[in-house]
Formats: structure tokens, C-alpha cells, sequence
């Protein structure tokens, strides 16, 4: 453990092997097909899987991390042990921190598209529906979701209030949002945005279903 820290202290040494003395131990990055970790992988497994999972070719990888595709590809058959400066360059393209790649918990988000019988149902599915895009992960800084609201349909007597920020696109139907001291009734077209610190409501004031496409970050459910 004391090994790893002083490896990821932000004072790096650009020569420092750090293949070969994160391979001694270190928990290793999620496998594509088994969605679990494989503590004797090397780096270079490692990183040609996180790339095959993001769809990038060798030369994408290059052009986007600034490191060339020929060490790319080096490092992808264990023909060199990159630097940590090297590694960072390539996981920044990722998005990924040196601490993801190589934390048990880190795993990549599967799937990228889904049918309407794959949302997930976060209400009772019946006065309310809120069904989620995608699964519920740590990793998620957004959470997109689908909602309906049965005529009389609310989120509840009491108004919520969290972090954040959350915006949405009326579908169908009529419903009255009340955000801190303002309220209004939006039908199919209209959309909001707000902070979600101020207190705020949906209610469906209609007769008929109303349906909206909303989004909030970070996720609330």
C-alpha cells in the first residue's frame, strides 16, 4: 500500500517503471467480458482492454492522448513498461484517474444503448413512473430519465430539494412545476431548468398522462 501512495503522490518521476512495480500486487482494471478484476494482468492487458471498451483504435488512442500508436502498441503487448507520466497522458483521454485504472471498485458502464423494456423503474409505475436510462453506478455524473405522471400524479406533498442542477422537455400532457416561490403549467414543448436546491414540485394538473424527458446532475436517485 505504501508503495502505491508514494507512486500516486502528484510529484511524479517521468522515468519511474511504473509497470513493473504496479504489477507486484495492484488490483487490476475491470476485463470487458467478465466484469471483474484479474489481479495478473499485465498493464498493457490492462489498457488494450479499457480501449477496445471505449471503441478506440490504437491510432485514435495516439492522437488523442498525444502519445504515439507505436508505444501505444508497445505498451498493449508488455513490449515496454510506460512511465507514469506516459500512462497519464493515455488515461486522461479516458477520463480516467491513475486510482481508477487500478481500483477494484472502477468499472465500466454497460452498454450505451437501451430498449424501452431495459429502463429502470425508480416509482410505483403507476400514479408516478420514473424510469432511469442506463444502470445506477458511481460512476454516472448525470442521470437521464422518463417520466409519467398519471392525471393527479405528483412527486409528493412535500417539496424536495438536493444538490445539483436538473432541466426537462414536456413530451405530453400538462404539469404544473413549482420551483421556490414561482410556479407555472407547461404543456408538450415546453421545458425548464433550475438549481435543484430550491425547493420544487411536479404535479400532473391534466387529464390525460403527461410524459417528460428530464435530466439532473449529479443523479438524485
Amino acid at each position: 500500500m505504501s508503495r502505491l501512495i508514494w507512486i500516486l503522490h502528484p510529484v511524479f518521476d517521468a522515468d519511474f517503471d511504473f509497470a513493473r512495480t504496479l504489477n507486484r500486487g495492484t488490483p487490476s482494471m475491470a476485463a470487458v467480458t467478465k466484469a471483474k478484476r484479474d489481479a495478473s494482468k499485465s498493464v498493457g492487458t490492462r489498457l488494450r482492454e479499457l480501449r477496445q471498451i471505449y471503441a478506440f483504435t490504437q491510432r485514435e488512442l495516439a492522437r488523442r492522448s498525444g502519445v504515439t500508436n507505436g508505444t501505444i502498441s508497445m505498451i498493449e503487448q508488455d513490449a515496454i513498461s510506460p512511465s507514469v507520466a506516459s500512462l497519464k497522458k493515455i488515461l486522461d483521454a479516458f477520463g480516467l484517474s491513475l486510482g481508477e485504472f487500478f481500483s477494484d471498485n472502477w468499472q465500466p458502464d454497460a452498454g450505451v444503448f437501451f430498449r424501452a423494456k431495459d429502463l429502470k423503474e425508480l416509482a410505483d409505475g403507476e400514479s408516478l413512473s420514473l424510469r432511469q436510462v442506463g444502470p445506477s453506478t458511481g460512476n454516472r455524473k448525470m442521470q437521464v430519465l422518463h417520466e409519467r405522471y398519471a392525471p393527479g400524479g405528483d412527486t409528493g406533498e412535500a417539496m424536495l430539494s438536493h444538490a445539483g442542477e436538473e432541466a426537462g422537455v414536456v413530451i405530453r400532457g400538462t404539469v404544473e412545476i413549482a420551483v421556490g416561490n414561482t410556479r407555472d403549467v407547461l404543456g408538450p414543448g415546453d421545458a425548464y431548468y433550475f438549481d435543484s436546491r430550491l425547493p420544487h414540485r411536479f404535479r400532473n394538473v391534466g387529464d390525460d398522462d403527461c410524459e417528460i424527458v428530464s435530466a439532473c446532475t449529479p443523479p438524485t436517485f
